[in-house]
């Protein structure tokens, strides 16, 4: 049987991908750095499974120079960089990875809020400066996270572990989401709350929603007006779900004390006025970032691929 061609636009961690070449050819070796998009048109004709990124678009143009793509197999569980629509019409799967990266996002998000709180990263460039003379009374003073107040924003999988992670520090947790979570309201004492009313009462806000036309700039200058002057923002969703200009001034005129970022409006870029704030941590999109994670994130888009060719339903199609 001709063995199918696969097209995969970065180096993966872990063997998953010398698994994939025992049963397929790879139509080039996977880059280092993000393949330019006139590669990726130029080989995709010939590609029978697609594993790519979230850095790639891929839309009509791709996916209608592929006559004979079985799958597009995306590395993340997020996927508003394809065209789903487009891929279901041409009766192409399109597969991501979740849960495998539930755990370790939830824990960068835990990471940014107490960085946040506690202005780690302040305290981190005073010492490499030499600027640390001693303690002192006032020294860079934070905020309390024990018995506090968090806000979750979207209760999928990565906003409940978001807010599992809240009991160990003794916080009350408010959650808005498109749908009511009754069954982990209760298990998990949980307070569901209208978007507004979360930001006007949390001390932290976590944003974990997926990015759609109604979370565009779900949050803006209008619900940072709404937030306490003392409350902190993290986001590890996606960035277009926050306005970063209105965050930029939000956090430059103290509406609110800080942010904790991991993703951006215009990714890669940032925002330049967030560049100039120290109440403001960004980290470079690691939400999954961990060894394991991402070794096992490869280990699910080649399975997703391998199911597709062999005319098996992906276990993680979306479509």
């Amino acid at each position: 049987m001709e063995r199918k061609k696969v097209l995969i636009t970065r180096q993966l961690p872990g063997d998953a991908v010398e698994k994939l070449k025992e049963e397929c050819d790879l139509l080039c070796d996977p880059p280092s750095d993000q393949m330019p998009r006139n590669q990726l048109l130029e080989l995709i004709p010939e590609a029978d499974a697609l594993i790519c990124l979230l850095s790639e678009t891929i839309d009509r143009e791709v996916i209608s120079r592929a006559p004979k793509l079985k799958v597009i197999s995306n590395y993340a569980v997020g996927y508003n960089n394809i065209d789903v629509a487009f891929a279901t019409e041409r009766k192409i799967y399109v597969t991501n990875t979740p849960d495998v990266l539930t755990e370790a996002t939830a824990d960068l998000a835990w990471a940014l809020l107490l960085a946040a709180a506690r202005r780690v990263v302040e305290g981190d460039e005073m010492v490499r400066q030499n600027r640390f003379t001693g303690w002192a009374p006032d020294l860079l003073l934070g905020l309390d996270v024990a018995y506090k107040t968090l806000g979750v924003v979207g209760l999928g999988r990565i906003g409940l572990a978001v807010a599992r992670r809240a009991k160990g520090f003794g916080m009350r947790v408010l959650y808005w989401s498109k749908n009511r979570k009754e069954q982990w309201e209760e298990q998990f004492g949980l307070e569901y709350q209208p978007l507004d009313t979360l930001l006007q009462t949390a001390d932290f806000v976590s944003l974990n929603v997926a990015l759609t036309p109604e979370t565009h700039h779900l949050i803006g200058e209008k619900e940072f007006s709404l937030m306490k002057n003392t409350a902190i923002l993290v986001n590890t969703a996606r960035g277009p779900v926050v306005d970063e200009a209105a965050l930029a001034a939000a956090l430059r005129e103290k509406k609110i004390w800080a942010a904790g970022l991991d993703v951006y409006e215009n990714e890669p870029e940032v925002h330049p006025d967030l560049l100039k704030l120290d109440n403001v941590i960004l980290a470079p999109h690691v939400g999954s970032g961990t060894i394991d994670t991402r070794a096992k994130m490869a280990e699910m888009v080649v399975s997703n691929v391998l199911m597709a060719l062999k005319g098996q339903r992906p276990t993680n199609a979306i479509n």
